[in-house]
């Protein structure tokens, strides 16, 4: 462990670094807040760390506060090298702390003694990943998913009889969706639900074993209900998904009921709190008041009513009331990364490794180029998807709330959770292992919490919907809104955009543009950086992007419609990488901009200044990152496209001294992070070492290093040849 432990995290020291005073010596080699002073002798910007905390906490900060107060209780925490089994049984007591401390009601209604309080609720909810991402995920499917499918599918009805018992934790039941034969298709899941007019009751059946309800928490221990999603079918006719209540187990046996079985799923690579099994039925009947009748109701006599005519719509407003679990994991996904970048950076301001630009003292891992390349752009992204999940949770508040509640608004938000939530859980994945890889063997301990955060997260990418799916559904929605921009125009505003677009390929492709940005530039490097820093520059280059991408796919998409089945699929199929890029760089640009809109409510300068820095860190990130789009499509001269780099590794010396003050307002206590390389320990253990030989130089009895020796003795064999020569 200790050659892990040891292993250099980048060749050099930062050079670009004004590091030759004794203020830069101090604000590097300590934990101290950022330097009074720049380079050039002006004031330098310190972070209001206490401000930007309220800004990173949003609208529902108490809530988040109370949340995080409880998820730092060790009663909460994660246990390492539980077996399975136990921690199972660990999790589900922590559930009955969550209800005792009214952490799990504020979504249902205030009839049954909620809040109806829907953007609170999920705030509270993304913060329970800090004590253990089992057991935010146990109370996700308890309340989050089941206890929400009865609230917002069901009737009063529904709600007086099953919700108190769902909140109480009386009944503990699954959310079955997912099937082994479709797991993101839940259109196409073939579990049926037949109705009987001779008993008023459904016939629940799964036809084959591919129909088996799949990954199902708490199907394999402690779920005694469940809501099912199946095929409803009456009177001959298939009316499409709708969910059921359904018994599953005796609540004084713990046995399933005639005709359910099922199976546990076992060992996972993470979340082994959660009780993962399988469930099947055999014409299992359920009385017709089972079905949860918002969308769509059978009478007695089998008569099925909606008040939705569009079977598609229908099926779409069904899920769209359960968007809530993407938008908690995109929170939850933010609120990991925070955790570890903060440990990270908190790690890299006390660890040294190499003494490249002093004979005694090591350097500062932070204090690499490449260290601050690998953990500042992170963290610039984390405060942009931050900033995005905010708004995200507004937007859902808003629609849940009934505030902005129409059909437009509901699919707005469909399309911002299916943007975002890829994004963050991708980028939490990225972020754990990047700070693992960071802290060296240190990092790579359990103690640490990376490698056990990054195993329970991996599944946050496939679940609510696989992260490469949703951004495909997002696609669709930008075809949609790029072919409605079209739909009714005339020809001659047609024509005027035909053209519009060949001059536009003219200009880019023609390397016209590139020749323009140059001669703006005049070949000035300065000035190249100056233009791409610009707010205005960034966000050209960024929308440009996705519009042309869109509109590139869309032109060559138009007529699929008209085409028979499988051409038409075929030729979106030969297009479906281009159309999932063009999402990722749109959900890209969302996290800017709301980066951007962010800004604009921070007062205090310093804190203002230091921010945009970030800002422009993250939009100049990704700018490098698809530069070869930028150069290929003629939107950046070379000359420009030199300069991104550079401007970025100016950036990383500018946000150095300020980088504690930007995780620290993360906000977490000793209790959140859990992990020993960020106690301090690290800085005791360097400053105990330091004055060891700082005591042995000075007391003359240290032994001569052996290179020093062979230099002294080099030196001395020049000298001598130096004065032969003379002589």
């Amino acid at each position: 462990m200790t050659e892990l432990a040891d292993r250099p995290s980048g060749a050099a020291p930062n050079k670009s670094a004004p590091n030759n005073t004794a203020r830069n010596a101090a604000v590097r080699n300590t934990s101290a807040p950022a330097a009074a002073w720049n380079s050039s002798g002006a004031p330098a910007p310190v972070v209001d760390v206490a401000a930007l905390g309220e800004l990173l906490l949003g609208k529902w900060a108490e809530t988040r506060r109370a949340a995080r107060n409880l998820a730092g209780r060790p009663e909460l925490y994660k246990t390492e090298g539980l077996t399975h089994t136990e921690h199972r049984g660990r999790v589900f007591g922590q559930l009955k702390i969550l209800v005792e401390n009214g952490a799990v009601h504020r979504a249902f209604p205030v009839s049954v003694g909620g809040a109806d309080e829907h953007g609170g609720n999920v705030a509270g909810f993304q913060e329970l990943v800090i004590a253990d991402p089992s057991l935010q995920i146990k109370a996700g499917v308890q309340w989050g998913l089941f206890g929400s499918a009865v609230n917002h599918l069901g009737s009063a009805e529904h709600h007086e009889k099953w919700l108190p018992g769902i909140m109480s934790l009386d009944i503990p039941g699954c959310f079955a969706m997912t099937e082994t034969g479709h797991g993101s298709d839940v259109a196409s899941i073939a579990t049926t639900a037949t109705y009987d007019p001779a008993t008023e009751e459904f016939v629940v059946h799964t036809p084959f074993r591919a129909a088996w309800k799949d990954y199902i928490g708490n199907a394999a221990m402690d779920g005694l209900a469940a809501v099912v999603f199946a095929q409803l079918v009456t009177q001959g006719v298939n009316h499409g998904v709708h969910a059921f209540y359904m018994d599953l187990r005796d609540p004084e046996t713990k046995e399933f009921l005639p005709g359910i079985g099922g199976e546990d799923d076992g060992v996972k690579g993470g979340l082994n709190g959660i009780d993962n099994g399988r469930l099947h039925f055999t014409h299992v009947r359920i009385p017709r008041t089972n079905l949860l009748n918002r969308y769509g109701n059978v009478d007695a006599d089998g008569t099925y009513s909606s008040p939705i005519t569009s079977p598609g719509r229908r099926f779409f407003t069904m899920l769209g009331t359960l968007v809530q679990g993407r938008v908690s994991l995109d929170g939850a996904a933010v609120t990991a990364s925070k955790l570890a970048l903060k440990t990270a950076i908190q790690y890299a301001t006390e660890r040294r490794q190499f003494n490249a630009s002093s004979q005694t003292d090591e350097e500062v891992l932070l204090d690499y180029q490449r260290h601050q390349r690998r953990l500042f752009t992170r963290l610039a992204t984390t405060y942009a998807a931050g900033f995005a999940s905010e708004q995200l949770l507004q937007k859902f508040d808003d629609v849940f709330s009934g505030r902005t509640d129409t059909d437009e608004d509901r699919q707005d938000l469909e399309t911002l959770a299916a943007a975002l939530k890829p994004l963050s859980t991708w980028h939490a994945l990225d972020t754990l292992q990047e700070c693992r890889e960071a802290c060296g063997g240190a990092g790579f301990l359990i103690e640490n919490r990376f490698a056990s955060l990054r195993a329970d997260l991996d599944v946050y990418a496939t679940f609510e919907g696989d992260n490469t799916v949703l951004l495909q559904l997002v696609a669709k929605r930008l075809l949609a809104d790029y072919a409605k921009e079209f739909r009714s125009v005339d020809f001659g505003v047609l024509a005027r955009y035909v053209v519009g677009q060949a001059t536009d390929a003219a200009i880019h492709r023609t390397g016209l543009r590139g020749v323009a940005q140059f001669m703006a530039d005049t070949g000035s490097v300065q000035r190249a950086a100056i233009a791409l820093k610009d707010e205005a520059s960034q966000r050209a280059l960024l929308t440009d992007r996705v519009q042309t991408m869109v509109a590139e796919v869309g032109s060559a998409l138009k007529g699929a419609g008209k085409l028979p089945q499988q051409q038409g699929a075929a030729l979106f199929n030969s297009h479906q990488n281009e159309l999932i890029e063009a999402a990722q760089a749109h959900a890209e640009l969302l996290q800017w901009e709301a980066f951007t809109e962010a800004l604009g409510k921070v007062t205090d300068p310093g804190t203002k200044k230091v921010l945009t820095w970030l800002r422009d860190l993250f939009g100049l990130s990704l700018i490098e990152e698809n530069l070869s789009w930028y150069l290929m499509n003629g939107r950046l001269s070379m000359q420009r496209a030199r300069t991104v780099g550079d401007y970025i590794n100016r950036l990383l010396v500018k946000i150095r001294p300020h980088a504690l003050d930007l995780v620290d307002a993360f906000g977490f206590g000793p209790e959140h992070l859990r992990a020993e390389i960020a106690t301090g320990a690290e800085k005791v253990r360097q400053d105990e070492a330091r004055e060891y030989f700082r005591r042995q130089r000075a007391s003359g009895d240290a032994p001569v290093d052996e290179k020093i020796l062979l230099a002294r003795k080099t030196r001395g064999q020049k000298t001598q040849g130096i004065d032969k020569r003379r002589a």
